[in-house]
């Protein structure tokens, strides 16, 4: 059996519930990255939920906000904050709004305008090599917002700067809001072109996270920052919502909720056995 992937099917079923009973949510994009975020944080990152704040702390954000409902489900099963409070997700006056809220622990930065977490994310590691600090950086970001020229921006500082202290995931569902990403704007060859800029780039299936997690655990190329393509299916684990470009923002009825538990529960079971 495998930990994560059981891990992995418990969380997304914590999303969809959040997602249907808030009545709003980024559904497919949710369920795309959440393997990427439980391969991070149940083992792949050095974290202390009793102790966020730690100065050795590695650091995570989250380019793609808008896939937080993943993100609060995985820091409330850490122990980041109490389970309970899933509840109040896109309620009034709630700290768990619609993208990620430095107001609740376990966030770095509040994000959400796409193309700018990889930047900051540049600032975070190079800041740990001039301060003489072992922490690692991740950032997670969209195919789709690499459309943005801050992303690129980010891409040419880091590998000027050396810094193989930061790793950048791409969720490469090849789906973004108004379609596929090479329709809208073409990103291949992608590897290429971020090798092209100095990176160690590494293509994975990105709805395994047991074979993410060894990547997230091992040492980068001395002197260059490291790229993981994960390759995944959006809307990955609901059969109705897989590679569906309108599950991007699509909140599910009643009957497509209870077929969606119902997917992941054998998902679920099936991760178990094996």
């Amino acid at each position: 059996m495998s930990e994560l992937k059981v891990k992995s099917f418990e969380i997304r079923k914590t999303v969809m519930k959040m997602i249907y009973e808030a009545k709003t949510g980024h559904t497919g994009s949710d369920l795309s990255c959440t393997d990427i975020l439980v391969a991070l944080y149940y083992g792949g990152m050095k974290i202390d939920p009793k102790n966020p704040q730690a100065a050795d702390r590695d650091r995570y954000v989250q380019s793609k906000g808008h896939a937080v409902e993943a993100l609060w489900a995985v820091l409330a099963d850490k122990g980041f904050f109490p389970q309970e409070e899933l509840a109040t997700f896109s309620a009034f006056g709630t700290r768990l709004i619609g993208h990620p809220n430095n107001k609740v622990p376990g966030i770095e930065m509040n994000t959400g305008s796409l193309g700018h977490g990889l930047a900051v994310s540049v600032g975070m590691a190079l800041a740990a090599k001039m301060d003489g600090k072992s922490y690692r950086t991740f950032t997670l970001m969209g195919d789709g917002e690499l459309a943005e020229g801050s992303v690129w921006e980010g891409a040419m500082a880091a590998a000027n700067y050396q810094l193989d202290n930061l790793t950048a995931i791409i969720d490469r569902n090849t789906l973004q809001i108004s379609g596929r990403t090479e329709s809208v704007m073409s990103l291949e060859p992608l590897a290429d072109k971020w090798r092209a800029f100095g990176w160690d780039v590494i293509t994975v299936n990105g709805n395994d996270p047991d074979a993410l997690q060894a990547i997230f655990k091992a040492e980068n190329h001395a002197g260059k920052p490291r790229l993981v393509i994960a390759e995944t299916t959006k809307g990955y684990g609901v059969k109705m919502a897989e590679d569906v470009a309108k599950w991007h923002h699509y909140v599910p009825s009643a009957e497509e909720y209870r077929v969606a538990i119902q997917d992941l529960d054998e998902r679920l079971e099936a991760s178990r056995n094996e």
